[in-house]
C-alpha cells in the first residue's frame, strides 16, 4: 500500500514562487497602468462568469501559467474597476501600490495575530499606528492606548458598529455573561434616517431587534435633528423602554451630511447613552486643519470609527475603531478558554486584540497602514485630501453654472449630489447613459424623494482632467 506521503503533492517550490511572484507583480502593475483605459463598469450578464468555470474542481493540479492566463480571460471581464481614476461611484476604495505590497508581505508572513503571544509585532505595530492616527485626526487623548482607551483594526465599519453596540448593550444591562436573558425593558438605539444600513443590521445581530432602532428625522441639510432625538428618547422612557446607544454620522452615505455632534453628545450625556461616531466615509478629511471642524464633539464620544480603506490609500479591508474605555469592549468580547492561556496574557501587560473584535483570528492588517503612513507621511496624505477637495469645488462651480442642473445637498468635502431640473426621468436617463458609456462610474441616491446623481471624488489617481471629462460627458447626455 502506498503511503500518502509518497504521493505527489504539487507544492510550489521557492524558485517558482520567485518567478511567478514577479509575474504577478508585473500583471498588477500593468493593470494599474492601463486601468483608466478600460470600461469602468463590467458589462457581463448574470451567470456569464460562472459559465466560464467548470462545474467541478480539477482532478489534478493545473499549471500556474494556466491560472494566470485565466485572470485575463475569466476574471477581467467581470470586474468593476474601482481603481480607475474615472471611478466616481459610491466611495473611493483606494489600493495604493504601497498598500498592495504591504498586503503581500502580510500574506507571506501568514501571521495569526489573535494574541500578543502569537506574534508580538502584529499587536504592537497596530497599537502604535492607531495612536499615530488618533493624533493625526485630532481625536484627543481619550482614545489613546496610553490611557483607558485605544484603537483596533476591524474589517469594516459594520463590524465596528456591532462591537460598540454590543458593549453599549452590556453596559446598559450589566449583562456581559447573560446578554438579554431576563432583561425586561426593550432596549432602544437611535440613529439618523440617513445613517448607513450597518447600524440597523447591528441592532439585529446583537439581539435587540431592528424594530428597536429608531431612525431620527433630519433637517434640510440631511443632518440628524437633536430636538427629534431628545423627543424620541423621552417618548421611549415614558413607554417603559431603555435607551442605550446613539450613532451619529460624519458624512452620511447618501448625501455626505454631518450630524451635529456637540448637540448629540449633550443629549447622550444627559441620558447616560453610549455615543458612537461613524466617520467611515469622510474621517480622513480631518487630517487637514481646515476640515478639523468635522470632529467637533467626537473627542468626548464613547467610540469613533473611520475607514482608511476608503480615502486613506489603504486597500480593503482596514477599518479603525477607537474606544474611550477599552474595558467595556473587552468585557463584552473576551472569552479565554484554556488553550489560549499564556504567560503574557496572564500578566495583564499586553493587548490581545482578539478581545476587541468578533472573530478570534486576525490578519496582520496593521502592516499596510504602517507602510502607507510612513510612505506618504502627514504632508502626502494632506496634499491628496486637499487636491480632491479642490476638484470637488471645481465640480460644484461647473454644476452651478449649468442651468440644467441643481445641487441637492451641501458639498463641503468630496461628494456632490445633483439632479437635472426636469426631474427623475431625465436624471435617470443621464445616469444610465453615463454608466453605459464605460467612461465613468456614478451612483445614485434619493433625497427628499428626488433622484440624485452621486459624484464622489477620492480615487487616488484622479486628476482634474478626469473630473472635467466626466462632467462634460454628463452634460453631453443632458443635451441629447
Amino acid at each position: 500500500m502506498t503511503h500518502p506521503a509518497d504521493q505527489n503533492v504539487p507544492h510550489m517550490d521557492l524558485a517558482d514562487f520567485r518567478r511567478h511572484g514577479h509575474q504577478i507583480i508585473d500583471w498588477i502593475a500593468d493593470y494599474l497602468e492601463g486601468v483608466q483605459d478600460r470600461p469602468v463598469n463590467s458589462i457581463v450578464q448574470p451567470g456569464e462568469i460562472a459559465g466560464m468555470l467548470p462545474s467541478s474542481m480539477p482532478e489534478n493540479g493545473e499549471s500556474f501559467e494556466s491560472i494566470l492566463s485565466d485572470l485575463d480571460r475569466v476574471i477581467m471581464p467581470g470586474l468593476t474597476h474601482w481603481q480607475s481614476p474615472n471611478w466616481f461611484a459610491y466611495f473611493p476604495a483606494n489600493a495604493s501600490p504601497t498598500s498592495i505590497l504591504a498586503d503581500v508581505v502580510s500574506s507571506g508572513l501568514g501571521v495569526q495575530g489573535m494574541l500578543w503571544a502569537t506574534s508580538p509585532a502584529c499587536t504592537e505595530v497596530e497599537t502604535r499606528v492607531l495612536d499615530w492616527l488618533a493624533d493625526f485626526l485630532g481625536l484627543g487623548d481619550r482614545f489613546l492606548s496610553t490611557g483607558t482607551g485605544g484603537g483596533v483594526i476591524q474589517d469594516t465599519a459594520s463590524s465596528a458598529a456591532v462591537c460598540t453596540m454590543l458593549a453599549a448593550r452590556d453596559r446598559a444591562t450589566s449583562g456581559t455573561q447573560q446578554g438579554l436573558s431576563g432583561h425586561a425593558p426593550s432596549l432602544r438605539a437611535y440613529t439618523s434616517n440617513q445613517a448607513h444600513s450597518s447600524i440597523e443590521k447591528a441592532a439585529g445581530i446583537i439581539g435587540i431587534g431592528r424594530d428597536n432602532l429608531r431612525l431620527i428625522e433630519v433637517d434640510d441639510q440631511y443632518a440628524m435633528c437633536p430636538a427629534a432625538l431628545r423627543a424620541a428618547i423621552e417618548e421611549d422612557l415614558a413607554a417603559g423602554h431603555q435607551p442605550f446607544y446613539v450613532s451619529a454620522t460624519i458624512g452620511t452615505t447618501a448625501s455626505g451630511a454631518f450630524d451635529p455632534l456637540p448637540e448629540i453628545l449633550e443629549i447622550c450625556r444627559a441620558y447616560g447613552l453610549w455615543f458612537h461616531v461613524d466617520a467611515a466615509m469622510f474621517g480622513t478629511a480631518a487630517c487637514c486643519e481646515e476640515f478639523r471642524w468635522i470632529q467637533a464633539g467626537c473627542q468626548e464620544a464613547d467610540s469613533y470609527t473611520m475607514n482608511p480603506h476608503k480615502w486613506m490609500l489603504v486597500n480593503f479591508d482596514c477599518n479603525c475603531l477607537w474606544v474611550a474605555d477599552r474595558a467595556a469592549l473587552i468585557e463584552s468580547l473576551s472569552i479565554l478558554p484554556e488553550y489560549l492561556r499564556n504567560q503574557a496574557t496572564n500578566s495583564g501587560a499586553v493587548i490581545d486584540y482578539r478581545d476587541w473584535q468578533i472573530p478570534l483570528g486576525r490578519r496582520f492588517r496593521s502592516l499596510k497602514l504602517w507602510f502607507v503612513l510612513r510612505q506618504y507621511g502627514v504632508i502626502g496624505i494632506q496634499n491628496m485630501v486637499r487636491e480632491h477637495a479642490a476638484l470637488t469645488r471645481d465640480l460644484v462651480t461647473w454644476i452651478e453654472e449649468d442651468e440644467c442642473f441643481e445641487i441637492l445637498a451641501p458639498a463641503p468635502v468630496t461628494l456632490v449630489c445633483f439632479a437635472h431640473r426636469d426631474g427623475d426621468e431625465r436624471t435617470q436617463a443621464i445616469l444610465d447613459a453615463a454608466n453605459a458609456s464605460g467612461k465613468v462610474s456614478l451612483s445614485h441616491a434619493r433625497l427628499k424623494d428626488r433622484l440624485v446623481i452621486r459624484f464622489s471624488i477620492g480615487q487616488w489617481r484622479t486628476q482634474r482632467s478626469h473630473v472635467e471629462s466626466a462632467w462634460k460627458l454628463i452634460q453631453s447626455f443632458s443635451d441629447a
